[in-house]
């Protein structure tokens, strides 16, 4: 499969840091993040699609054709006419395959890609989630799921009883995108949609997640390099 990548919002939570630069291309020891995130998704996927927007030709213009990394890259432009995370995927349909994984431009995720799409594959739905247990509470909690089906997903009012968060990678099928028009719309519109009908299925990932989306998490990820 591919792998999209949801590259172009505007980053307000980190501030000044992006306020020239998307959050791709925040440096870590000398390196834009995406060198690091791209270095990881290469092992796994052969072909990229990424999707850009605000200040997107920095990463256009850092990343190119993908031939440093080994993978084919492609662009889908929505510009500065924002079309939200769902939206973007919207805009790139004619970019992708039946099937793709998709991620977001802050997320690095060691975890076997392989076994995820293989478990969306076996259980023949429109739509898989990976999810992270959150015992420790360090992220707020918006999915709940049973019996291997999300049954809720809500970033704006969790309820008590979800455990999971949005780990940060799906495999989607484009039929997922049927009911869209082309303005803007959040994913989480995708997964609502999906589970109305009963087609959105989630699998559980422990090894904790790791993002450049916040100032905590650019520490951890910096931890996590050895770099302090």
């Amino acid at each position: 499969m591919q792998v999209v990548i949801l590259a172009g919002g505007l980053a307000t939570r980190l501030g000044n840091a992006t306020k020239d630069i998307p959050k791709s291309m925040i440096d870590i020891d000398g390196y834009p993040f995406i060198f690091y995130q791209l270095g990881l998704l290469s092992i796994w996927f052969d072909e990229v699609v990424i999707c850009i927007g605000h200040l997107g030709q920095q990463i256009k213009n850092y990343v190119g054709d993908g031939s440093t990394f080994g993978i084919n890259i492609k662009y889908s432009d929505e510009g500065e006419n924002l079309l939200g995370t769902g939206g973007a995927v919207k805009n790139a349909l004619q970019l992708l395959r039946d099937n793709f994984c998709l991620t977001y431009g802050d997320s690095y995720l060691s975890l076997n890609y392989d076994d995820v799409q293989k478990s969306f594959i076996q259980r023949k739905k429109l739509g898989l989630i990976t999810v992270y247990n959150n015992n420790s509470k360090l992220y707020q909690n918006n999915i709940l799921g049973k019996n291997g089906y999300v049954i809720n997903y809500n970033k704006q009012n969790p309820t008590y009883e979800m455990k999971y968060i949005d780990y940060g990678l799906s495999v989607l099928n484009k039929q997922s995108f049927n009911f869209m028009d082309n303005q803007y719309h959040d994913l989480s519109e995708v997964f609502i949609n999906l589970i109305d009908k009963k087609e959105l299925i989630y699998m559980e990932i422990e090894n904790k997640f790791k993002e450049v989306g916040s100032e905590l998490g650019i520490k951890e990820f910096k931890k996590s390099l050895g770099i302090i």
